[in-house]
């Protein structure tokens, strides 16, 4: 089995469980989803290294503090609800305001979660952690970009929110691909418009840009993989060059990657801007296909939000 084709929490933990051979500072905290997340594995291969806390977030991430306090790195696990939700305060207070490097891994965010239905939905998990200071933001699109990543990971200074799709994702990049946290990549180059898209949606970002190349336009892509610190050169270059961007992401409109780009946009180049994702909803239980249609996610929705941008470009300029 090639690396595209397996579930990216194996290939995390792998990965993970490579640099811990070398990392004594490496640790492993899970909230009774050890099978979930696939870190069961890890406790196999570091018996003494990894715990079970067991339902409890909040005092997972206490221990996790207490741990980077003594010279440790350790990475939390569990679903990016509870990872964030329920122990907001802990990883304000005892991680971010320290500055330690606590490794916070939300699981299954946004409509990932599928069945498990709205009670379990992250959709604003993002907004909740870029607004804590010291805190970087990543979020992983393919299984390349992730084993590639996970070193540098380990080595940042501060907190780290890792935001993670358990299941196999899309493939986007080819192996041996070379990242720079903190900077985003175009994937396809375009004069018309840029679509900035993160996570799950950057395939469909991709398809959307196939489908509006029928219709005459040519459609930047752009990966913001890292939301915090955002990359707000490419960001500002991509305005200047396009007039016009639509923000694609697995989350709440309001305070993910569309609010961090119309940010910088304020701040340095505003142009139009359109976000798709979910549109200050809750969630709701279906398979991840049906609520992509009924969050207006599909790479058909961002064609025809890109065409609305598109059409504010014309009338400002």
């Amino acid at each position: 089995m090639t690396l595209t084709q397996r579930d990216m929490r194996d290939v995390y933990i792998e990965t993970l469980s490579e640099l811990a051979k070398e990392d004594q500072r490496i640790l492993v905290l899970d909230a009774d989803l050890m099978n979930s997340n696939g870190t069961a594995q890890f406790l196999k291969n570091f018996p003494t290294r990894a715990i079970n806390v067991g339902i409890q977030e909040a005092n997972m991430i206490g221990i996790a503090a207490g741990l980077a306090a003594t010279g440790k790195i350790p990475f939390t696990h569990t679903f990016s609800c509870f990872n964030t939700r329920r122990a907001l305060d802990q990883i304000y207070m005892s991680v971010a305001y320290a500055k330690f490097p606590v490794r916070i891994v939300g699981t299954d965010p946004g409509i990932m979660a599928a069945f498990n239905g709205g009670t379990h939905m992250s959709l604003e998990d993002v907004g909740v952690v870029r607004g804590i200071p010291t805190m970087t933001v990543i979020e992983p699109v393919d299984n390349v970009m992730l084993r590639a990543i996970l070193p540098a990971v380990v080595d940042l200074p501060g907190p780290v929110y890792l935001r993670l799709n358990r299941k196999q994702p899309e493939p986007i990049y080819e192996e041996g691909t070379k990242f720079s946290i903190g900077h985003g990549q175009v994937l396809r180059e375009g004069t018309d418009v840029t679509i900035v898209a993160t996570g799950i949606m950057v395939s469909e970002a991709l398809q959307a840009a196939d489908l509006l190349e029928q219709r005459g336009v040519q459609a930047r892509v752009v990966n913001i993989f890292t939301i915090k610190p955002i990359d707000v050169e490419l960001i500002v270059r991509s305005a200047q060059e396009t007039g016009a961007i639509v923000t694609v992401e697995n989350h709440n409109v309001l305070n993910g990657l569309g609010s961090a780009v119309a940010e910088v946009l304020g701040d340095h180049y505003p142009v139009p801007l359109e976000r798709v994702g979910i549109q200050d909803l809750f969630g709701e239980v279906g398979p991840v296909d049906y609520l992509r249609q009924r969050f207006e996610m599909t790479a058909a929705h961002i064609a025809a939000r890109t065409e609305q941008v598109l059409a504010r470009k014309v009338e400002r300029f």
